[in-house]
């Protein structure tokens, strides 16, 4: 089981938009020398949808090569056409990913019967362990606790990545599958540390691109039962979580990078740089947390 604290990496772009190799590089490093638990390449957070088949696919092989089997490396494998989720995740299969994230098919709206027959035919196309990912405020459809109760029968169904910041759903849901070998994930940093605390088994965070040793330790704290260590690491990050969120992710996440000496300045339309009025902002939650000098 994947467990703790999950980077949903960000890729490094140049300012022209081309995917930066060396950076990416450099940025996978520096989640190794800091206790990352395990990286998502090619997440939402990655930029994977302004990405050819062929970018998407170098990002994730390339983070495996660089990882080289320290850490799980779980791959972005989420697509709106079920043919391509089963391409995406039999690549990732051939590269040697540990696991993949496939989030529900987004704009099309399926019904929760075609979003059963989707992760069932990603499934079956792959004996790789996959994680469900249900983000309805950007993919427009929800994926319901029955329908995920459903999916856990599949083998290598393996977790659920919720980024509802729903905490009553996702207790009912950990009580109702609390005898499965089955893992759930927040999605949400600042709900994370309250989700893992209610049986959790872990966070694929945003935050952890440029607080990686924090949201670990937060992660080890709740699994060694010291809740107020993790209280008081989660009262520390959360106005980085607030404020990563301040524009549409990866917006802030990626200029927290350049300020940090760990990218360029680049983001791929549609998406745009982050607007001046927050640079202020988002620079103080950086030193509030303790990764950014002041």
């Amino acid at each position: 089981m994947f467990k703790g604290s999950l980077v949903a990496l960000a890729t490094p772009m140049k300012i022209n938009g081309d995917i930066d190799w060396d950076a990416l590089r450099r940025l996978v490093n520096f989640h190794l020398e800091h206790e990352t638990d395990g990286i998502v390449a090619a997440g939402t957070t990655g930029e994977p949808t302004t990405m050819s088949f062929s970018e998407h696919f170098d990002v994730i092989r390339e983070v495996v090569n660089i990882v080289d089997g320290r850490i799980p490396v779980i791959a972005g494998t989420g697509a709106n056409a079920t043919a391509e989720a089963v391409e995406l995740v039999r690549y990732a299969k051939d590269v040697g990913a540990d696991g993949c994230l496939s989030v529900t098919p987004y704009y099309n709206r399926p019904t929760q019967e075609g979003l059963y027959q989707h992760f069932k035919a990603v499934a079956e196309a792959t004996d790789m362990p996959i994680i469900l990912y249900n983000v309805p405020s950007r993919t427009g459809v929800d994926l319901y606790n029955d329908t995920v109760s459903r999916l856990a029968c599949i083998p290598n169904i393996v977790g659920l990545k919720d980024a509802t910041g729903n905490l009553e759903r996702a207790a009912e849901l950990v009580k109702r599958l609390r005898n499965e070998d089955f893992a759930f994930y927040s999605g949400d940093d600042p709900t994370a540390c309250e989700f893992m605390l209610a049986g959790g088994h872990g966070v694929i965070s945003v935050s952890s691109n440029v607080a990686p040793k924090g949201m670990h330790d937060m992660c080890e704290a709740v699994f060694k039962g010291d809740h107020d260590r993790a209280h008081q690491i989660n009262t520390r990050l959360m106005p980085l979580h607030s404020v990563l969120g301040i524009e549409a992710n990866p917006i802030p996440v990626k200029w927290a990078l350049c300020e940090m000496g760990l990218a360029d300045k680049g983001i791929r339309l549609p998406l745009t740089w982050l607007s001046e009025k927050y640079h202020a902002t988002v620079g103080e939650a950086l030193q509030l947390a303790g990764v950014l000098e002041e």
